[in-house]
């Protein structure tokens, strides 16, 4: 049987012999990702679910447990009190999951919740999903001058196209995407000036990461944020962490029905890519941008501040042991991040209160 031909291969084709043979990785997962109708996340496959029978890749926090969103929920609420605002933003929306639980636990309190998503596919699931708001639920293309409200972004960070540095005998190189002898897509690495924000001890070969495009969100976020927050959950580290000696082959991984491989370059549009975060340098762009820090620290952490154990002693067995799961370190609760950004002046958020890693950015 004759395996159909992938429609976002001419595009990729054609994008690296325009650039002269050689595309940069950051512009390959760009298409592979975003490339419409075409890309992982503007074509319409599952995406979000639990298991692989669904036709799901992976699970994010508000499809494991509608915990996630409640207490989320009580952090914006803080915040949206603090901040003397009404309004709430998400950042990629996915499955609409998120959005309808803040929208459940904040009855009255949201005049406006406004989603900015580039996928048509999951537009549509969200309008579907969210249809209960009617008009108070809307989606934009485009930022406002200003946005006064809260800002929220579950799994956003990871998603941005970064940039991959290969120290290679000694020397640093950009990785890109070529086509070998074979007319295979293959890599290939060209001496560059890039570095990573800090010196990689040894001299050993390293693959690693930077993020210019997570740091221009910031940059832009803080733009265009006149009043109120931001809360970003994502898997990362602190720069040190990020950039250890040891995590010599990076953190690019891409997920297919619930499977996790490391190569990029083979299903691409079929299956998700992406990094961890540098989290040290979201905040540093953040800050660099005339935002404020207002706390960074583990999903576990954060949840159980905003009221887990509460949450936990209301629900049955089987709801609490998918519920827990957002905080063991094994699952969710340590390799997950909250990173809280915000103007006007720290106001003390909850979600901080014990165990803030603000210091080790």
């Amino acid at each position: 049987m004759t395996t159909p031909a992938n429609p976002l291969d001419p595009l990729i084709r054609r994008a690296i012999a325009e650039s002269g043979g050689w595309l940069p990785f950051d512009r390959f997962m760009q298409l592979a990702l975003y490339a419409p109708g075409l890309g992982y996340y503007a074509n319409a496959s599952r995406k979000f679910g639990a298991l692989p029978d669904s036709g799901s890749d992976f699970i994010t926090a508000p499809e494991l447990s509608p915990v996630f969103g409640r207490l989320l929920a009580v952090q914006v609420g803080q915040a949206l009190e603090a901040t003397g605002t009404d309004e709430v933003w998400e950042f990629g929306a996915g499955s609409g999951a998120l959005a309808a639980q803040l929208l459940a636990a904040l009855d009255g309190r949201v005049r406006r919740y406004t989603i900015v998503d580039v996928s048509g596919s999951l537009r549509a699931r969200q309008q579907e999903r969210l249809a209960a708001w009617g008009s108070q639920v809307q989606w934009v293309d485009r930022l406002p001058q200003a946005i006064e409200g809260v800002v929220v972004g579950n799994e956003v960070l990871d998603a941005m196209p970064v940039q991959l540095l290969h120290r290679r005998a000694g020397q640093w190189h950009e990785r890109g995407v070529a086509v070998d002898e074979a007319g295979a897509l293959a890599w290939r690495d060209r001496p560059t000036l890039l570095r990573p924000p800090v010196e990689v001890a040894g001299e050993h070969d390293y693959l690693t990461e930077i993020h210019p495009q997570a740091e221009g969100f910031m940059r832009t976020l803080a733009a265009h944020l006149a009043r109120g927050a931001a809360f970003l959950i994502d898997y990362g580290f602190p720069e040190a962490e990020y950039y250890h000696p040891q995590r010599d082959m990076g953190t690019l991984v891409c997920h297919r029905a619930h499977r996790v491989d490391s190569d990029p370059l083979t299903d691409v549009g079929l299956k998700d890519i992406t990094a961890h975060v540098n989290f040290t340098a979201m905040a540093l762009a953040a800050q660099d941008a005339g935002m404020q820090v207002l706390g960074y620290t583990s999903q576990g952490h954060f949840l159980i501040n905003c009221g887990l154990l509460s949450e936990l002693e209301q629900l049955d067995e089987a709801r609490r042991g998918q519920a827990a799961k957002l905080v063991m370190e094994h699952e969710m609760g340590e390799l997950f991040k909250v990173l809280a950004v915000g103007v006007g002046g720290d106001w003390g958020a909850l979600g901080f209160e014990r165990g803030d890693r603000t210091g080790r950015l």
